[in-house]
């Protein structure tokens, strides 16, 4: 027994190879087996010299010529305690270089791919596997494109918190993967439109109020209008938003009325009234490392004073309420302003680049993505077939009656079709009461206040518009409209004449057979309006 466990150990030892001796001593192993076991070694075996602590673990499966596992007593304290004690027989792969443990190959930040969960306002969620330099833009493109949506550059991420009641939309620019890699587990991402993403950059004039915007270097506090936004963009320039702001205090209910003024260095408040002496300014936030929200919770929650609440966060705070710099503004307008002049100092012209961005890829793309009439297109012709053989109408304006002629007839006989295509035992009437609900712009049985919080969401910019039943005649729709930050309401009264429904806004004077022709009219003509219907508050499905 003795005898085969020294074997074994000279094998190892001569890395597999068998010593002379050994092999004339295994060969006369049951003839000098009871001189080895009592007189010890014969003289032409060599003495086993005494073995190291190395050596004595040696086993089958670890042979000698590695020099990972030689040095793995002495690089034993170097390895962290949660990496395994695993012997690497290919130390030139690990890293650091020399490691004696197996560790898994580090790739580029760029191919990892991570998953992101994206919910729509009904509800449902998408999952997408998106990698770690992929912007919101880019998200949203893949959205628009898997749910068969009309990608026209309004449909934004929202990083919403549930708990703490927080939203904002984030910039093109932002990388999805870090953003939510700084969200708590109850946080998640919604996908929807804003179309008051980048309206400040079409109606400058509408998002700062004259009395609101001063420059730092001017005594006389005023701004040329011409240049206002030239001014928010230059990062050598010194805008300035100033006015009264409620603050809520720190672990208390009440707010605290305060002159504030936003800078690029931070958003400050006087000490000292209306004072904007250095020695009079406290920093309240800064707008590098921070982000501003909407607060979508009710004012009682936290005892607002006003409904206009918004808050300043810190980018790496998750579920810490503490660090959250609770404001509330006067009215709508003032609130936009401090939120837009927070985005403008804080990202300056990349803002720009984003806005500017889809307009470009539109101008690059636009000999290629407009539709080609073929040559019978260009060839149509308006005829009147009304007699035995038809003629061509050359007189225009006989045209366009007998194509408004030809649109009215189609009409109505669509209206005597049901959605199988074959004739409707229904009323002919019956169609145009019902058509308008395939519509993006028909929401249903929602309430008032729904719709103010749906147009909200999507930027209150003029021509937002919305239809939904009315509450209060069950015969009535209502058509809700956002016209200079202020939401309004239009009943729309059904009407009946020779047997035959209309819908009418201005008391029958003007009259539509359904409300997609109404809605058509209105998106071309003010009318009783205050302005035309030019953006439908949607809700998609993902």
């Amino acid at each position: 027994m003795n005898s085969s466990m020294e074997t074994d150990t000279a094998l190892l030892l001569n890395n597999g190879l068998v010593h002379p001796a050994h092999q004339h001593h295994q060969h006369h192993q049951h003839h000098q087996h009871h001189h080895v076991h009592g007189q010890g070694q014969r003289h032409h075996t060599p003495p086993l010299p005494p073995a190291s602590p190395c050596r004595e673990r040696l086993r089958h499966s670890q042979p000698m010529h590695i020099q990972a596992v030689r040095c793995l007593q002495e690089e034993h304290q170097l390895r962290p305690a949660s990496l395994p004690a695993i012997p690497n027989p290919f130390p030139e792969l690990c890293s650091p270089a020399g490691s004696p443990v197996l560790s898994p190959i580090q790739t580029s930040d760029n191919h990892v791919r991570t998953i992101v969960k994206v919910w729509s306002e009904d509800g449902a969620g998408k999952v997408v596997e998106i990698p770690a330099d992929m912007t919101a833009r880019d998200v949203c493109q893949l959205l628009v494109y898997k749910s068969h949506c009309l990608d026209d550059n309004a449909w934004t991420l929202v990083e919403h918190h549930p708990i703490q009641g927080l939203e904002r939309c984030l910039e093109d620019h932002e990388l999805v993967v870090q953003v939510q890699a700084s969200m708590s587990s109850d946080s998640k991402f919604l996908f929807r439109k804003n179309y008051a993403k980048y309206e400040f950059f079409r109606n400058p004039l509408n998002f700062f109020p004259e009395q609101m915007v001063t420059w730092c270097q001017e005594s006389d506090g005023s701004i040329p209008q011409s240049q206002l936004l030239q001014n928010f963009l230059n990062s050598s320039s010194c805008p300035e938003i100033q006015g009264y702001l409620y603050m809520k205090e720190p672990g208390r209910k009440s707010w605290k009325k305060l002159y504030m003024f936003l800078r690029r260095s931070g958003l400050y408040y006087s000490t000292k009234g209306t004072s904007k002496e250095p020695r009079h300014l406290q920093l309240l936030s800064d707008l590098e490392d921070s982000n501003i929200f909407t607060i979508i919770t009710g004012r009682k929650l936290h005892n607002a004073p006003t409904d206009f609440q918004f808050c300043i966060k810190p980018s790496k705070a998750r579920s810490d309420c503490k660090e959250l710099k609770m404001l509330c503004a006067e009215d709508e307008q003032s609130r936009t302003c401090w939120m837009t002049a927070f985005r403008l100092l804080k990202f300056g012209i990349v803002l720009y680049q984003n806005y500017n961005a889809p307009q470009q890829r539109k101008v690059n793309l636009s000999p290629l993505s407009a539709p080609v009439r073929s040559v019978s297109e260009n060839s149509l012709v308006a005829m009147d077939f009304s007699g035995r053989t038809g003629r061509i109408i050359d007189n225009p304006v006989e045209a366009q009656s007998a194509a408004v002629e030809e649109g009215q007839t189609w009409r109505k006989r669509g209206q005597r079709m049901n959605v199988l295509g074959s004739p409707s035992p229904l009323h002919p009437s019956s169609l145009s009461t019902v058509i308008h609900r395939t519509q993006v712009w028909f929401h249903g049985r929602i309430m008032r206040e729904e719709a103010h919080k749906m147009m909200i969401q999507q930027g209150q910019v003029d021509g937002l518009f919305l239809l939904r039943d009315s509450q209060s005649n069950p015969k009535a729709f209502v058509l809700t409209l956002c016209h200079h930050q202020k939401i309004k309401h239009f009943q729309i009264l059904p009407c009946e004449e020779d047997g035959q429904v209309f819908f009418s806004l201005d008391e029958a004077a003007t009259k539509f057979t359904d409300l997609i022709h109404l809605v058509e009219f209105y998106q071309l003509n003010r009318g009783v309006l205050p302005c035309k219907l030019k953006h439908p508050c949607t809700a998609v499905a993902l």
